[in-house]
């Protein structure tokens, strides 16, 4: 629904289908797996620990339209904003530590076209649920479980709720007892979950980052073939 670093919006294709009529997100952020093809339709749940992040939630499930949407003001190279939502489509996890944020050609180039999406989604959305706390307080209910956490280590720091506040070995054995299906996603080198590769993303300066998933299911067997560059092929074994 709107820019946040580390979002899922260029993946979330390569993730397995939801095989149950609820979807929960525990690391929401700006939950582009829920938002993505058809997963919108679903039951959707929430759950975000930042408060700032929660509330513009809260506001575009609840409040906002999209003639509401297309009327807030655009955003100018020069000028500032303490907005938070101005200052999470600035493109670098550091902006969550922001007050205030100078805007960049970027960041407007950016504002721009999430008021666009934004508005144009705004309906999807709002029959979902959202859920201001830790992951520990969503709803016990079967459902298809997105855990995308702060990646641990160095790539999860920056936000608010960073990676050093996460205790990854209490976090798996809660993933691991969720019913329906479990969807974990996390950074190479990550060993507190079986994971395996899922695809290579090319950043910055030609650097790559590989993304890992773990898959777990009491509705469906998957098959994870891997491929000859070593990166997983997921392919569910039954269809709904």
């Amino acid at each position: 629904m709107f820019y946040y670093y580390g979002r899922k919006k260029q993946i979330a294709k390569y993730y397995p289908k939801p095989n149950c009529d609820t979807i929960v997100e525990p690391f929401a952020g700006a939950a582009a797996y829920s938002h993505y093809g058809s997963n919108w339709t679903r039951q959707v749940i929430l759950v975000e620990k930042d408060e700032k992040v929660a509330e513009i939630w809260r506001w575009l499930i609840e409040e906002a339209t999209a003639e509401s949407i297309l009327r807030m003001p655009d955003l100018k190279v020069g000028e500032k904003s303490s907005e938070f939502l101005h200052i999470i489509h600035a493109a670098t996890k550091m902006a969550f530590k922001f007050r205030t944020i100078k805007v960049t050609p970027v960041l407007e180039r950016n504002w721009e076209i999430s008021k666009r999406k934004m508005a144009a989604s705004v309906h999807k959305i709002k029959h979902w649920q959202i859920v201001c706390g830790d992951y520990t307080e969503a709803p016990d209910v079967e459902a298809t479980w997105f855990v995308d956490p702060p990646y641990r280590g160095d790539s999860g720091m920056g936000y608010r709720h960073s990676s050093a506040h996460i205790d990854y070995e209490s976090l798996a054995t809660w993933a691991l007892a969720r019913r329906g299906e479990v969807i974990f996603c996390e950074g190479d080198g990550a060993d507190y979950l079986p994971f395996v590769p899922l695809l290579d993303l090319k950043g910055v300066a030609g650097k790559t980052s590989r993304e890992m998933i773990y898959y777990q299911s009491n509705r469906r067997p998957l098959q994870l073939d891997l491929l000859g560059d070593g990166l997983a092929h997921i392919q569910p074994s039954l269809t709904r």
